[in-house]
């Protein structure tokens, strides 16, 4: 069986072919600049590019762009589109409804809509590439899997603001969380390199990156997450501020004569380490401008880390206890320096890491010394292959 994975932002495309019965990658690709001048699709096979330029306005367009790229004679990896058994769609938002993947159908699609108002960024492309593939594909199955599903078992006491709670029962406010799909993954992944039934696990997930969250995991469970009612709240990103004073906003708005599109501007697109450092959003960047001496990159550092290590604490008195810390994404799976940081802050915890193995990467490992009470690993996330295995699974259940 063979499982077509994709990602659909506003004006791109991610897309991977999975074999399911190995779960090797077949080709995998990335289409830039949909409805742009200057559209380009570059696909993998075995490290080798193929690159198709040409104008692409709509995502109509570029999914049949992606199909030709996959069925190439000289580039391509399949036959043809009999081949593929399946689309697993990345949905940004499935609100409440959904608590786990589903199959594609009309009342998916009309709940998906519904879902526009609380992710009017992310549902809408996600619609419009379901939309052409199915427009493309109209006899191979769709599979939604929703980054905020694995947060619907958190309990009301972690989802509900203290707001009046009519607006939680009228205009959906709530925290939500997303990444979620990462978090699942790599817990899962935490538990098998323990040897141990997720069951009878804590974890606290690190999604660390230019988006960040965290999640506690109880028993294989969401039960709280950082990112809240939009992908805003929690942790310091890299343009987004994560957590303030909500008072900040309306102050702003009166000082600086800001409206409400400036002032979400500000928070979503100027703020977070770049809005900091004034170096950039790219924690590299940061980082190398720190080791030159710059006091604000180095002081965007020690913000990110302070925070990250400070909501491991209380994940730690949400889950009563921790047995394992988990780094993944850009920043947790590539950092070391990052990761020893946060850690050095959580020796009350027990922790102690292996310095050697913490300089690693690449790889999935644990990185703590043999005698740590807590384990910590490093574990590069696979969203796609969490999406191709649920799609499998689905369809071949046929719900």
């Amino acid at each position: 069986m063979k499982v077509l994975v994709i990602n659909c932002g506003s004006s791109s495309l991610k897309y991977q072919l999975i074999n399911m019965e190995d779960e090797k990658v077949l080709a995998k690709g990335l289409v830039e600049r949909i409805g742009i001048e200057g559209s380009i699709l570059t696909q993998k096979v075995n490290g080798e590019k193929y690159i198709i330029e040409q104008p692409m306005k709509d995502h109509k367009v570029a999914i049949k762009l992606v199909l030709d790229a996959l069925v190439d004679k000289e580039h391509g990896v399949i036959s043809n589109m009999s081949e593929i058994s399946a689309v697993g769609h990345r949905v940004v938002h499935g609100g409440e409804k959904y608590a786990e993947s589903v199959l594609i159908n009309e009342d998916v699609m009309k709940a998906l809509e519904e879902c526009v108002k609380l992710a009017p960024l992310h549902n809408p492309p996600n619609i419009i590439g379901i939309n052409a593939c199915k427009e493309l594909m109209p006899n191979t199955p769709m599979v939604g899997v929703f980054d905020t599903a694995f947060h619907q078992t958190l309990p009301d006491y972690a989802f509900t603001y203290a707001l009046p709670y009519e607006l939680y029962t009228n205009n959906g406010v709530r925290k939500y969380g997303f990444h979620g799909t990462s978090h699942r993954f790599v817990s899962a992944e935490a538990a098998k390199m323990m040897g141990k039934d997720a069951k009878d696990l804590k974890i606290i997930t690190c999604h660390l990156g230019n988006g960040a969250s965290l999640c506690a995991v109880d028993g294989g469970k969401a039960v709280d997450t950082t990112m809240g009612f939009t992908p805003l709240a929690g942790l310091v990103m890299g343009t987004r501020c994560g957590d303030v004073d909500p008072s900040i906003l309306p102050f702003l708005m009166k000082e600086l004569n800001l409206n409400v599109d400036e002032i979400n501007d500000l928070i979503n697109k100027k703020s977070g380490v770049f809005g900091v450092s004034g170096v950039s959003s790219d924690f590299r960047d940061i980082e190398n401008a720190a080791k030159e001496g710059n006091k604000r990159a180095e002081l965007a550092l020690n913000v990110f880390n302070y925070r990250v290590r400070t909501s491991i604490g209380s994940y730690a008195a949400a889950l009563n206890g921790v047995d394992a810390i988990v780094f993944t994404a850009g920043l947790g799976e590539n950092s070391g320096v990052n990761r020893e940081n946060i850690c050095n802050g959580l020796t009350y915890l027990g922790i102690k890491i292996d310095a050697e193995k913490n300089a690693q990467r690449g790889e999935a490992m644990e990185i703590s010394t043999p005698d740590s009470k807590v384990k910590v690993f490093v574990i590069p996330t696979d969203e796609e292959l969490m999406i191709a295995r649920d799609t499998k699974n689905i369809v071949a259940s046929g719900k």
